[in-house]
């Protein structure tokens, strides 16, 4: 049997998904992410861009003149 994962980006969503599942005899569980939703979308966009070839490369020498203005 597989598992499915679903993260519903809203809770009229959430809601829906409980409904369809109830109706239809799904038994599932709940858990709470420890993680912000915001944050864990903004993760995997970043995935994403690295996979998709969307990246800068920084030198080193350019993060540490970075670092030396900030302080």
């Amino acid at each position: 049997m597989e598992i499915l994962i679903v993260h519903p980006d809203s809770k009229e969503k959430l809601t829906t998904l409980k409904a369809i599942m109830k109706a239809l005899k799904i038994s599932y569980r709940e858990e709470k992410s420890i993680y912000n939703t915001e944050f864990v979308v903004k993760v995997l966009q970043g995935d994403e861009d690295i996979k998709a070839g969307r990246t800068k490369k920084i030198s080193l020498d350019d993060i540490c003149k970075f670092i030396k203005r900030a302080l």
